[in-house]
């Protein structure tokens, strides 16, 4: 008996005290401590003893006048940039110009002196309406015209006449336009000695004694500062008159283009050959290809090339455009050959006859 009194003291000394009012003793006396209602675990809780209240909630009608602002200036501002974009592709500058002067033309509204307020207020109303467009349409128009004389500056050629005056005593004489790379030089790069730059075999030859009979031009899409000192290296007798880079060029998707018609010459007087003449000139009608030169040792494109030119400047035709068109599709050297033995073989047919013709008295 004693040891379950011992026993159930030992039990009573674990239980904690604010617990045992579940123990089955109904005299134990219950905790004082205030126990917190399950109502405390809702929505809010009471706020702490001296604490300001919490600023009241916008309204639903200002958040709704709040939202319809924003997404009006957000739907504002797209469409306008929309519009601008579908201007800028589908009209040119002076097109635009033309369109929305009336817009920018300030309204002339004339007003009695009998008119009333309204009639004022209303006029005032309509000034102020279409003065907000026309502002904003005039910094378009500036913008876009900055912009574009920025980006003209890198697409056009530098100058409307890339060459000066033909001089009064050479009026007569044809301008021979000549590429520069891979037609009368090839670079070259190689691991053990970097870039090297070859001559074309008969350069030499070609441009002394083609420089007797033409105006010779050399133009390339390659910047000045690699043009003079290969040009230079090139031509130390300076048979080659006037250099054109890439400032000369126009830019088009990408790639320069040599512009035959800024060159203030005649362009039925104009030649220009290269290894890449259609792909690189945007006056195909002037242009004479030739065999691109990648370092070939036995290359004597150039030197083929040589009867024709001086045939063309001695004979001076009309329009060079005519007998270029004469030539499409064909080696212009090898075909220029065959004619000539063709026009040799007629002259000597002829004379034949006429020696073979009797006397008459």
């Amino acid at each position: 008996m004693s040891a379950l009194l011992r026993a159930r003291s030992r039990l009573f000394s674990i239980i904690p005290r604010n617990n045992r009012r579940f123990s089955s003793n109904p005299t134990a006396e219950p905790s004082r401590e205030t126990i917190i209602s399950s109502s405390v675990f809702g929505d809010q809780l009471p706020p702490p003893p001296n604490s300001l209240p919490p600023p009241p909630l916008a309204s639903e009608a200002e958040k709704s006048s709040w939202s319809f602002l924003k997404y009006g200036l957000i739907v504002a501002v797209t469409g306008g940039v929309a519009t601008a974009g579908y201007a800028t592709y589908a009209y040119s500058l002076d097109e635009i110009d033309q369109k929305t002067k009336f817009l920018r033309t300030p309204p002339n509204y004339t007003l009695g002196d009998d008119a009333s307020s309204f009639d004022k207020f209303k006029v005032q109303l309509q000034g102020a309406a279409l003065t907000v467009p026309a502002m904003l349409v005039e910094v378009y128009l500036d913008l876009r015209r900055l912009i574009e004389e920025h980006v003209r500056g890198f697409t056009e050629p530098i100058s409307d006449k890339l060459l000066p005056d033909v001089h009064p005593m050479e009026q007569n004489i044809f301008t021979l336009v000549l590429d520069l790379n891979e037609t009368l030089i090839y670079s070259d790069w190689k691991r053990d000695r970097g870039w090297r730059t070859f001559k074309r075999p008969g350069v030499d030859a070609f441009l002394e004694h083609l420089a007797q009979f033409y105006e010779i031009v050399v133009y390339s899409d390659q910047l000045q500062i690699y043009v003079d000192p290969v040009a230079e290296r090139l031509d130390p007798k300076r048979y080659i008159r006037h250099r054109l880079s890439r400032g000369a060029t126009r830019y088009i998707d990408g790639k320069h283009y040599r512009d035959l018609s800024m060159l203030n010459r005649n362009p039925a007087q104009v030649l220009y050959i290269s290894g890449h003449a259609l792909e690189s000139s945007l006056q195909p009608e002037n242009s004479v290809e030739i065999k691109a030169w990648q370092g070939e040792a036995d290359d004597t494109a150039l030197l083929d090339l040589i009867p024709f030119l001086e045939y063309v400047a001695k004979n001076r035709p009309s329009d060079i455009r005519t007998v270029i068109a004469s030539y499409q599709g064909r080696d212009i050297a090898k075909e220029f050959i065959e004619r000539s033995k063709e026009l040799e073989r007629k002259k000597q047919e002829q004379m034949q006859k006429q020696r073979g013709r009797p006397w008459r008295r």
